[in-house]
């Protein structure tokens, strides 16, 4: 008898335990960079005068003189848009330092701006603190004005600029490695093309481990992560399904990858089941260029435009990293600021009101009573459910006292136990059964389906393929 108690005991101790993670997971710094979702990029330095996109490193450092530099009306502009982090470009191919750095006299130490006393990553990091926005740093590898580069002593030059950012900047929430490496440069007056083996120049790991070791909590980004991958274009879009597990490979087979040098266009889908937790980054301008130019002023990208690649970006699982630069008075021109309050709009007329609040939530069952189907629509992206362990029949349904119009469905796996939802449908009624409204793959952090207007008081979301008891922390309608 007491065998049998034991036993009892023992089975429903494991059974309240939670479920086992599938697969790869994410560290800390990637659950706190899922968590932000959509960001912006300020592309700032020397090209904003000259109207180069690519500058070559023989600017002079006079040439950075913003006129009217208001970095709290950079940063506001941001975070009026609704976004949760800016990334600044400390350092572009040309070389041109934005903050006084003991590494190289190509900086705005030597500029007749301030004097030669500013500093924009200063200033953009504090006006983040301020106005409660995540602060990231981009510092590009090749510099098109260092003498050294190509050699050996670059590395260790490129190393000290990541220690000086990452130690008197913090805290920094990512470090943003460009993939463009080598090629023709100034060169300290060489004037001369310089090619690098990129898969060894840099010493990745090495590098990496540094950064690690100065900015822990950073998710570092490249085009072959370790944290954050590269989506694979410079449109803002990924690709449908977009996994958040990649396994990067170089450009032909056998070929070891590296920042710049990988079959990048496999990073739009990610792998499935392989590799590493990297999930992908979509990066766009909301101009052409990624630099200002006043020609551009009128092509800036509408609200509209914006909607749409955000449903294509973070509505695929991926971050969606907007770009807009400061003009040369250093502020966001009023063309920008328009499109993102418009942007915002539409979001917020989109996802404004959840009606998973006032439906009741049933399931075709539970993993234990720690894991109910209710929590998807608790608000508490830290609550989840659990299906049982039956990972192909799982299902979750949604009933309202009237009939709802919706327009759109938002998921959130419990990505802390891996991303293990492959195949699923959104369901209605339909006679004695159910009609199939839609049906998607990949889950992971967050999933955005346009369902076109489904007049319903009943809908279901059924878990057609997972390769593990689906675990999901909200499903939101809308």
């Amino acid at each position: 008898m007491a065998c049998l108690v034991a036993l009892a005991t023992l089975m429903t101790s494991t059974k309240m335990a939670a479920p086992s993670p599938y697969g790869p997971v994410p560290s800390a710094a990637q659950l706190a960079w899922h968590e932000l979702e959509y960001y912006g990029f300020i592309h700032f330095g020397n090209n904003t005068f000259t109207g180069k996109e690519w500058g070559d490193g023989s600017e002079p450092p006079t040439t950075f003189h913003p006129t009217d530099y208001d970095p709290d009306q950079i940063v506001r502009a941001f975070k009026d848009a609704g976004m949760t982090g800016i990334i600044l470009t400390a350092k572009h191919h040309d070389g041109y330092c934005l903050w006084p750095t003991k590494t190289t006299p190509h900086s705005v130490k030597a500029s007749n701006w301030k004097n030669g006393r500013g500093d924009v990553v200063r200033d953009i990091s504090e006006a983040c603190r301020r106005h409660g926005l995540q602060f990231g740093i981009y510092l590009s590898p090749w510099d098109r004005n260092a003498a050294s580069y190509g050699k050996p002593e670059y590395v260790q030059m490129y190393r000290d600029q990541l220690r000086e950012l990452t130690q008197n900047y913090g805290p920094i929430f990512t470090i943003w490695h460009d993939g463009a490496n080598g090629g023709d440069g100034y060169y300290g007056g060489a004037r001369e093309n310089r090619m690098i083996d990129r898969t060894t120049y840099y010493d990745w790991p090495k590098t990496w481990e540094l950064a690690r070791t100065w900015a822990p909590r950073a998710a570092i980004f490249s085009d072959v992560g370790p944290d954050v991958r590269w989506v694979g274009n410079e449109r803002g879009v990924a690709n449908d399904p977009c996994w958040a597990t990649y396994d990067p490979r170089g450009p032909e087979p056998g070929q070891k990858p590296a920042p710049g040098f990988t079959a990048y266009e496999e990073a739009m889908s990610g792998h499935r089941g392989r590799g590493a937790w990297m999930p992908a980054e979509a990066d766009v301008s909301i101009r052409p260029g990624w630099f200002w130019r006043p020609s551009e002023d009128s092509k800036v990208k509408t609200g509209e435009q914006l909607f749409s690649l955000y449903l294509q970006s973070v509505g695929r699982g991926a971050s969606f990293l907007l770009n807009v630069p400061p003009d040369s008075r250093g502020q966001i021109h009023d063309a920008d600021i328009q499109s993102l309050q418009e942007f915002r709009r539409l979001r917020e007329e989109a996802f404004g009101r959840d009606l998973a609040p006032l439906a009741k939530v049933e399931s075709n069952g539970d993993w234990s009573a720690a894991y109910p189907a209710a929590q998807v629509a608790d608000g508490d992206k830290k609550t989840a459910w659990a299906a049982p362990d039956r990972p192909d029949s799982a299902w979750l349904e949604f009933r309202w006292s009237q009939k709802q119009n919706l327009r759109y469905v938002r998921l959130r796996e419990a990505i802390r136990w891996g991303q293990r939802v492959d195949t699923f449908a959104i369901e209605v009624p339909e006679g004695n059964g159910w009609r199939e409204v839609k049906r998607a793959q990949a889950i992971g952090p967050h999933r955005i389906l346009d369902l076109g207007g489904v007049q319903t008081d009943r809908v279901r979301v059924r878990f057609v393929k997972a390769d593990a008891c689906p675990m999901i922390t909200e499903v939101a309608w809308f």
